[in-house]
């Protein structure tokens, strides 16, 4: 683990709605696993908020759904946060916010759901992991393992986002109320709240709203990065490594990012599918760097525009954290459900240093979490034998960063290790 400057300059920032757009451009691919298709609606027709647009047929994906009402204008290629370019409905706002009418469940009524009907619920909403890994939220409520322990993840790593931080301040009963029902729904016996210890506030909210969940154990960690990764944050609670190519409910434990809980939350009490989300802008650009509570399918220029006015002309823009984000080409890319953050950064930050011969320190080695061999990677990578890359741990990495930010050499080692993975069979 590696301590960074932090930067949090929206810490203190209470979250605030963002204005609805003009018009949104909702992906069809915002998950892990397959593509979405277009199932329920076509060109010229009314939609509502929260209707659902886009289904697929297949194991691993999360329903799409609108994030306002309007008329579907157009489905056409746009700019995708991640996948460079992607199928997008883009709905015309008609400023009504109309939605599709719901009832809301009482408390008594959550009690008395099964775990498969809270299962279909949280796939019906649409919901994914929003710590950034976006794997559809309903498959890790039914693991094929059965599982003992409940591992809350709110340690929010990644150095200028606050999202989850604002949350567990803001929304901390309504979260413990998300955490009882996943924990009734996995039938787990053990529940930890794992939070930072540069968060005191969330400690203490936590602490004093814990009465309507006393089972639920907080767990203090130190502010490390990538304390948010869940194999990191298994070994540091509980001290069990998670053996290499198995996930955690292998070993009997099941981790849930804080803003997914607190999304379980709004569809199992609201009846709401995720199509809004809280992100923080920031970066030394901006003047006033803010928390939005922001509709899926809103460009990020209009994010960065209620943020402003500039304070120096931003050189890079990166959705996500500055360790493991994405940078953009268009400020048109859309957010969408595993959008975290969108930080700007100005000509001296984004100033990549060049490359030069690896010295052999052992620094990258020694850094990794996954204890694999980033320079190896590297060096096989470069020479196209990627089957010495898998050798070396290649599709082990999280792409956490850790590598290239300690190495002297500033060897591009995320980027060549990507490269391995694209070109290994999975």
């Amino acid at each position: 683990m590696i301590k960074l400057s932090e930067n949090k300059l929206t810490s203190h920032k209470p979250i605030e709605p963002l204005p609805l757009p003009a018009r949104a451009y909702i992906p069809l691919i915002q998950h892990a696993g397959a593509a979405c298709d277009i199932l329920d609606v076509k060109v010229g027709d009314t939609v509502r908020r929260g209707q659902r647009l886009a289904y697929a047929k297949a194991k691993v994906f999360a329903p799409i759904h609108a994030s306002l009402s309007g008329k579907v204008a157009v489905v056409q290629d746009w700019p995708h946060p991640v996948l460079e370019r992607c199928r997008t409905i883009v709905i015309e706002n008609d400023a009504l916010d109309a939605a599709v009418e719901t009832r809301p469940r009482t408390g008594q009524e959550v009690d008395r759901l099964t775990a498969s009907e809270m299962r279909q619920i949280v796939f019906d909403a649409g919901i994914v992991g929003l710590g950034g890994a976006a794997f559809p939220t309903h498959l890790k409520l039914g693991p094929i393992k059965p599982v003992d322990t409940l591992i809350i993840n709110c340690a929010e790593c990644e150095p200028y986002l606050t999202a989850d931080f604002r949350l567990m301040v803001e929304k901390t009963r309504e979260i413990l109320l998300g955490v009882k029902a996943v924990g009734r729904c996995l039938g787990v016996s053990k529940v930890i709240i794992a939070i930072e210890d540069n968060k005191p506030e969330a400690v203490e909210s936590f602490t004093r709203e814990r009465s309507s969940m006393p089972q639920a154990e907080i767990k203090v960690l130190k502010s490390f990065y990538p304390q948010g990764g869940e194999k990191q944050l298994i070994k540091n609670i509980l001290g069990k490594e998670v053996p290499r190519g198995k996930l955690p409910f292998d070993i009997g434990i099941v981790v849930h990012n804080v803003g997914t809980i607190y999304a379980i939350y709004e569809a199992l009490y609201k009846n709401k599918p995720l199509y809004e989300r809280v992100v923080t802008v920031s970066g030394s650009c901006l003047a006033n760097p803010k928390n939005l509570l922001a509709r899926i399918g809103t460009p990020i220029h209009d994010l960065i525009e209620f943020c402003g006015p500039f304070t120096q002309e931003p050189a890079k823009i990166i959705i996500g954290g500055p360790m493991m984000g994405v940078a953009q080409y268009s400020e048109m890319a859309p957010v969408i459900k595993s959008t975290t953050g969108v930080i700007l950064f100005n000509k001296k930050e984004a100033e990549m240093a060049g490359e030069s011969a690896c010295i052999r320190c052992g620094a990258c080695i020694r850094s990794c979490e996954q204890g694999i061999m980033p320079c190896m990677i590297n060096l096989a990578a470069g020479k196209g034998l990627w089957e010495h890359a898998a050798r070396y741990g290649a599709l082990d990495c999280t792409e956490c960063g850790c590598c290239s930010y300690v190495c002297p050499s500033n060897r591009y080692l995320v980027q060549s290790i990507r490269r391995a993975k694209l070109a290994l069979p999975r």
